[in-house]
């Protein structure tokens, strides 16, 4: 487990010690992937905003081949969060991602992300797997489905190109 991981642990833990400790209902949630206008750049942040930002700016990035995701549109994130009020199960945790045939590599996001820009991958450095992380993060969202509604509605190719068109307008002024 590495320590991004370690972290969320812990913040679960904490919650469920406050359950137990006050008697309150709680629900765990765990968004996974999920990326879309209004998120800002940061060398921090998840590989979509980063790849976007990079190549608007021309800047080189790496691409880790094999490493596959599944990530979940923004709209579609917030209105499963908006079900949790009126659905939840107490004590429950949530996967909340897109679905599961939308598992893509790595490398077939930067491409959709410079095909839409109308760039070259020459800004891509190309490299195996990046050293202590997962390669391939196979989630369960069947109970998010099942008790909250989730419904992921928009896919990569859609939401891909609505995330840049903020993008350039927050960086390049467009």
């Amino acid at each position: 487990m590495n320590d991004y991981a370690m972290t969320k642990w812990v913040g679960e833990l904490q919650v469920l010690n406050s359950a137990a400790m006050f008697g309150t209902e709680t629900v765990r949630v765990r968004p996974v992937n999920a990326y879309g206008p209004h998120e800002y750049y940061s060398p921090y942040r998840g590989v979509i905003p980063a790849f976007i930002y990079k190549a608007l700016k021309g800047e080189p990035y790496t691409v880790y081949l094999g490493h596959r995701r599944i990530f979940d549109y923004v709209e579609d994130t917030c209105r499963t969060f908006s079900n949790i009020l009126d659905n939840f199960k107490p004590g429950e945790a949530y996967n909340i991602g897109g679905k599961e045939e939308w598992e893509h590599d790595i490398k077939y996001i930067s491409d959709l992300i410079l095909s839409y820009l109308g760039k070259v991958d020459s800004l891509v450095t190309y490299q195996e797997a990046e050293p202590f992380t997962t390669k391939v993060k196979h989630m369960d969202f069947s109970k998010a489905r099942n008790d909250l509604n989730h419904d992921p509605k928009v896919p990569l190719e859609e939401g891909i190109p609505k995330t840049i068109e903020w993008m350039k307008k927050a960086y390049c002024g467009r």
